[in-house]
C-alpha cells in the first residue's frame, strides 16, 4: 500500500490507525480520570468533577497534538459527519471513521477498567437522559462544532488543540450532562460503571441530540463563516502548505 494518497495526504488505513488509537487515549482519559477520581477524592463530587475536568481538558490537548498531523484528531463521529459536508473530508472516509472511533473509544473504556483493576466490562448504570441533560448536549456540541470549523475558517487552526480542551474542560461544568458532546465516547462510557459512565438506555438520546447539535453547529458555521475556496482542517496540512505557499491562502485545514 502506498503511504500516502495522490495529493500527499495520509493513506486511509494510517488515517482510521491513527483514529482509532485516538479514540482510545481520549476514552481510557475520561473513564480512568473520573475512576481515579472517585478513589482520590471519595464522597466529594465537586472535586471529582475537578479532577475529572482537569485531566480530560489536559489530556484531550496532547492527544489532538499526537495524531492530528495523520487523521485530523476528530475522535467523534460529528465532526467527521460535518468536516464531510464542508467538503474536508470525503463521505467515504467519514464513513470509514466512524467505526474507527467507536470501536477506540470502547477499547479504550475497557483500557481503562482493567488499569484500575476492575473487571474489563463493565455496564454503566448511571441514567443520563432527562430534559436538562439532553438539552445540554445540543448546546455543547453545537459550540464543539462551532469552535473547531471557526478556528480553521479563520486561519487559526493551529489553536484548536488548547481551544478544544479548554473548551470540554469549561463544559465539564457549565453544561448539566457534562459536555460528552461525541456519539463514540458516548458508546464508549456504556461500558464503564464509572463516574464518567452512562447507563445504555441514556445513550440513544444522547447521541440523537449530538446529532441535532452538530446540524446546529454547521448552520451556525455557514452563518458566521461563509464558504472559501479551500476547507478548513482541524490540524495544520502539509499538503495544503506545499500546494498553498501564498500566505494569504488557508494554511490548515478541518479534519
Amino acid at each position: 500500500m502506498a503511504d500516502s494518497e495522490s495529493g500527499g495526504r495520509p493513506a486511509l488505513a494510517r488515517r482510521l490507525a491513527a483514529e482509532a488509537v485516538g479514540s482510545m487515549l481520549l476514552a481510557a482519559l475520561v473513564v480512568g480520570s473520573g475512576i481515579a477520581a472517585v478513589q482520590l477524592s471519595p464522597d466529594q463530587v465537586g472535586l471529582e468533577l475537578v479532577e475529572n475536568a482537569a485531566a480530560t481538558a489536559a489530556g484531550l490537548f496532547a492527544i489532538i497534538l499526537m495524531v492530528g498531523p495523520v487523521s485530523g484528531a476528530h475522535f467523534n463521529p460529528v465532526v467527521s459527519l460535518v468536516d464531510a459536508a464542508f467538503g474536508g473530508l470525503s463521505w467515504r472516509d467519514a464513513a470509514a471513521y466512524l467505526p474507527a472511533q467507536v470501536a477506540g473509544c470502547v477499547a479504550g473504556a475497557v483500557l481503562a477498567n482493567l488499569m484500575f483493576d476492575r473487571s474489563a466490562v463493565s455496564i454503566a448504570s448511571h441514567h443520563r437522559a432527562s430534559g436538562a441533560h439532553l438539552l445540554a448536549e445540543v448546546v455543547a456540541t453545537a459550540g464543539l462544532i462551532l469552535l473547531i470549523f471557526a478556528l480553521a475558517r479563520s486561519d487559526r487552526a493551529e489553536r484548536a488543540p488548547a481551544a478544544v480542551g479548554a473548551y470540554i474542560g469549561a463544559a465539564y461544568w457549565f453544561t448539566s450532562s457534562t459536555s460528552f458532546a461525541n456519539p463514540a465516547i458516548t458508546v464508549g462510557r456504556m461500558f464503564s460503571d464509572s463516574f464518567a459512565g452512562i447507563a445504555p438506555a441514556s445513550a440513544p438520546a444522547f447521541i440523537a441530540v449530538q446529532v441535532v447539535g452538530g446540524a446546529v453547529g454547521y448552520g451556525l458555521v455557514r452563518l458566521f463563516y461563509p464558504p472559501t475556496v479551500a476547507p478548513g482542517r482541524l490540524v495544520s496540512d502539509p499538503r495544503r502548505q506545499a500546494d498553498a505557499p501564498h500566505p494569504s491562502r488557508e494554511r490548515s485545514t478541518l479534519r
